[in-house]
């Protein structure tokens, strides 16, 4: 009986080992798996401050806990399931996706740098202060949560992508703890960044040392501002880019002159790694970096001129050909015939 109990606990402890080393192996690969999404969860963290800037500081963590339920929602309910659906019944779709939503990563940091460079983005943002405009939290939300969406599907493919190679059950217990995982990680930083301001103000009524920590925070809070958002556009080219160079490789096999590009790079980084010796690793991952922006930023204009340039221009040109533009109307025919 004895013997037979501690059978028992023996099979008990070695299944709890397994199962250990099973988490322990989820969580690993869950963490591979965000690493290669690095650069759309900087992204996600860089955008959604933008959404509770300038309203009542009352209210921001409030929307920013709307907009993480949200996003897990996204993630949990609509984004695994399909997801886990393609990786195991149409593998061969992952690629195209994450090439679509590498373009779309493309187009968003381009229009970005479009909009700035052109004055767009400040003139739309003039005229709705102008108008009065101000949208309500739930506008506001919803918005942020669309978002999130795009974001939330790329990270979760490349996730999956990384991992495509573990058994189903495996694949979907890893994608669940980077969506939750991912989930915390941005919006408690975002929660940090939009308070930063409120601690820095209640600090500045410290004495000594404390209310010189609050006015450095408070002076640092647009500045640091200003760097998430020139790094959430670079990351969205430079990870755009990247997926569409491994992306063009992968379906080089039915088309072999798609891998030009891919070889291009890696012939590039090969060739700076032999060249720099010590800092030939980092040096190699700059030339990969540059070379995947570089690609990230042609589909992008290219997208951003299809988008929003050519119509345009049309437009100005189908107004003046039919009199609608700026042009001076040309004034009617004298009929008086007396």
């Amino acid at each position: 009986m004895a013997g037979g109990l501690f059978a028992l606990l023996d099979d008990i402890a070695v299944l709890a080992k397994a199962a250990a080393a099973s988490v322990d192996d989820i969580g690993a690969a869950a963490g591979r798996a965000s690493a290669k999404a690095a650069g759309v969860i900087v992204d996600d963290t860089a955008v959604t401050p933008r959404y509770v800037h300038g309203l009542d500081p009352a209210r921001e963590l409030p929307i920013i806990k709307k907009i993480a339920i949200g996003s897990l929602r996204n993630k949990l309910l609509f984004i695994l399931p399909v997801a886990m659906l393609l990786s195991q019944f149409a593998e061969w779709a992952l690629t195209p996706l994450l090439m679509i939503g590498g373009t779309y990563l493309c187009y968003e940091g381009v229009e970005k740098i479009w909009e700035k460079l052109s004055g767009h983005q400040e003139g739309k943002a003039g005229e709705a202060h102008e108008q009065g405009l101000v949208a309500d939290e739930d506008t506001i939300t919803s918005g942020a949560i669309r978002t999130d969406f795009i974001l939330s599907a790329e990270i979760m493919v490349i996730s999956l992508n990384e991992v495509k190679d573990e058994p189903f059950l495996t694949r979907a217990a890893i994608l669940v703890v980077v969506a939750i995982a991912i989930t915390v990680l941005v919006y408690g930083v975002v929660a940090l960044i939009v308070k930063m301001d409120d601690v820095g103000l209640a600090l500045t009524e410290r004495s000594g040392g404390k209310s010189a920590l609050g006015r450095g925070l408070v002076s640092a809070m647009p500045r640091l501002l200003t760097t998430l958002s020139v790094v959430g556009i670079a990351a969205m080219i430079w990870v755009g880019g990247h997926i569409l160079l491994v992306g063009l490789d992968e379906l080089s096999q039915y088309w072999s002159p798609l891998a030009a590009p891919y070889d291009l790079v890696h012939h590039a980084e090969v060739w700076v790694k032999e060249a720099t010796g010590a800092l030939g690793g980092v040096l190699g991952w700059v030339t990969n970096t540059i070379g995947s922006a570089i690609l990230g930023l042609i589909v992008g204009a290219i997208v951003v001129a299809v988008m929003h340039v050519l119509p345009k221009r049309g437009s100005d040109h189908g107004g003046a050909a039919h009199g609608t533009g700026d042009a001076p109307a040309v004034p009617a025919p004298d009929t008086d015939l007396s």
